[in-house]
């Protein structure tokens, strides 16, 4: 399945009348089931009025990082920075928190409400240097139609 069959299902699931973390669940579901070399997807969102993020939902192996303070690991620095974050080769960043062995690569989306960054989408890769411009381009799209239901 391609980004653009895929925006359709991720309109599908986010229409759904559950409940936003079932919903998250799915779409992070769909999303390793569909595209080969995301091997955890999760969507981690702001706590409060503390300085780190929360798991709210994923698919993929369990991970002990359900909370990460802000600047920490890529998670935190995209918190801090507001920017997208690609990186190719995880064992290249010394900001990094390792959540498996077998991450060989990560991708990390702001995600953002009325302008304000409030969490994000974080995708670990088991694959090397996996990620394009197209791979951002769609998690900015699954981000802002997320941003709708919250």
């Amino acid at each position: 399945m391609n980004f653009k069959e895929l925006e359709v299902q991720v309109e599908s699931i986010l229409h759904k009348d559950t409940s936003v973390e079932s919903r998250l669940t799915e779409l992070c579901e769909l999303l390793k089931e569909h595209i080969s070399y995301y091997d955890w997807v999760g969507f981690y969102f702001k706590n409060g009025d503390k300085n780190e993020l929360k798991l709210k939902a994923f698919a993929g192996e369990p991970t002990d990082h359900t909370t990460i303070p802000f600047g920490k690991g890529i998670c935190g620095q995209v918190a801090v920075s507001n920017k997208n974050f690609v990186v190719p080769d995880v064992k290249a960043q010394n900001n990094y928190i390792a959540c498996s062995i077998h991450v060989k690569a990560e991708i990390v989306i702001p995600l953002f409400v009325n302008g304000e960054n409030i969490g994000q989408i974080d995708i670990d890769s088991h694959t090397p240097d996996p990620f394009t411009k197209a791979d951002e381009e769609f998690l900015e799209f699954v981000n802002a139609k997320v941003a709708e239901i919250l």
